[in-house]
């Protein structure tokens, strides 16, 4: 039986303004409507492939005021929501063209979840990375059962490489697109997330210039129930998604960073199909600092035990920075859609979420030189209840009177007030303290 609801007459609207594109090398269905059968035959079609991921009830309900439920998109094979769209795109490929193979570059979620997915179909799958990609990235990508070449010093070199490779071999170059087959397969989300928490009233998604996820779903949602609140979450440092939706077209953001913390929420607008989706259903997109994002990233590893990466947890930051109020009171369902952190950025980024959210403070202050007096200072810090992380002693370049040293310590405390009750002690006991100013 066909079903036909007036959200799938936005999506016609939506999409029979969009040009065909000839510059895409890969696939040529981005002009089709995206109905919700496309996304129920996708749901049917990867539902052996890919992971019932949970959406369960979070403990940062109380926190923030309103019933949070977490759909745990990261507990992916590859750590990303970015395999539902891979396997229905591979999947849906002609025969002949899965005998040849497929050829895909860059470290991105996208190439890893390909380079699994194609082994797992067994479809020859080439990766061209750029020498500049980190070891354990290339080595999950071998893992997953890829081939992968390493070529050239930039990402547009290993870009050029695989074009040509695909051109001259037969190879089909895929990159991730707005097509219909892959945006079908991002929305079985919002099907899953429909299912799985009845009666809500809001969904929060990732961002961006990538924002297929956000409009697949979408679609899936509003065809379901028009009343939820589709919304979309956004860097600040890159407002892609909301420049292209006030231009009325993607745009190339000059300041968007490759840098591996931000993952896809600061790539490129890559495509129409995704924008007009997106402007004629999602009923909001804000943006947030890169201080909340780290700060998100560590309440989920708190709160949650996972390891989140900036894409992740760019959702749950919209509520930490405070930019949904109307939510208060509401039942909300966040993606958190990929986990893929480096190793070498996870210490960096929780040690600087704690700084930015004042549960470890570092102060100075100069002692006289003698026996008791840093012991002193350890039974102030003692009663206060605070953690010594570190504590530095130095004589040598000390510009004050003879006989005195310079004592630093980092601290570890519970939250702001402990912060600031343990500033206050020290000041009490030593006025001249300097605090050391995140």
């Amino acid at each position: 039986m066909k079903i036909v609801s007036r959200n799938e007459e936005l999506l016609r609207d939506a999409l029979s303004r969009i040009p065909q594109s000839s510059s895409r090398t890969s696939l040529s269905s981005c002009n089709k409507l995206i109905r919700f059968e496309d996304i129920s035959a996708a749901a049917f079609k990867i539902q052996c492939g890919v992971q019932q991921t949970p959406c369960m009830y979070s403990r940062l309900s109380k926190q923030y005021g309103m019933d949070i439920y977490l759909k745990k998109e990261f507990l992916q094979y590859t750590g990303s929501v970015k395999e539902r769209g891979v396997l229905y795109l591979l999947t849906s490929l002609p025969q002949d063209q899965q005998r040849k193979g497929v050829i895909v570059t860059s470290d991105s979620n996208f190439s890893m979840a390909a380079a699994y997915h194609a082994s797992e179909l067994r479809i020859p799958v080439f990766v061209i990375m750029s020498t500049s990609t980190s070891p354990a990235r290339v080595k999950m990508c071998r893992e997953y059962g890829a081939m992968v070449i390493s070529y050239g010093t930039t990402a547009k070199d290993s870009q050029m490489h695989a074009r040509r490779l695909a051109q001259e071999n037969g190879y089909l170059y895929l990159e991730e697109e707005d097509s219909a087959v892959y945006l079908s397969g991002l929305g079985t989300v919002g099907l899953e997330v429909y299912e799985q928490v009845p009666k809500l009233d809001a969904v929060i998604f990732p961002a961006g210039g990538h924002c297929g996820l956000l409009a697949g779903s979408a679609a899936a949602l509003k065809h379901l129930n028009p009343l939820i609140s589709i919304i979309g979450v956004e860097s600040e440092t890159f407002p892609v998604l909301q420049q292209s939706l006030k231009a009325g077209h993607p745009i190339e953001d000059q300041a968007c960073s490759n840098h591996h913390f931000y993952g896809d929420v600061s790539g490129l607008c890559f495509g129409s199909n995704s924008l007009q989706l997106t402007g004629k259903l999602v009923d909001k997109v804000v943006a947030v600092r890169e201080e909340d994002i780290l700060i998100s990233m560590l309440r989920l590893l708190e709160y949650e035990r996972a390891t989140i990466d900036a894409e992740g947890a760019i959702g749950l930051a919209a509520l930490v920075a405070g930019k949904l109020p109307e939510l208060k009171g509401k039942r909300v369902a966040i993606i958190i859609c990929s986990g893929n952190l480096e190793l070498h950025l996870l210490q960096q980024c929780i040690a600087r979420a704690l700084t930015l959210d004042s549960r470890v403070c570092r102060f100075s202050l100069v002692l006289p030189d003698c026996p008791g007096d840093i012991s002193k200072l350890l039974e102030i810090l003692t009663r206060e209840e605070a953690r010594v992380l570190d504590i530095k002693q130095e004589r040598t370049f000390v510009t004050s009177e003879l006989f005195t040293v310079e004592v630093t310590c980092t601290m570890e405390t519970r939250d702001k007030i402990h912060t600031a009750q343990l500033r206050n002690a020290l000041l009490e006991r030593y006025p001249t303290a300097a605090w050391i100013e995140r």
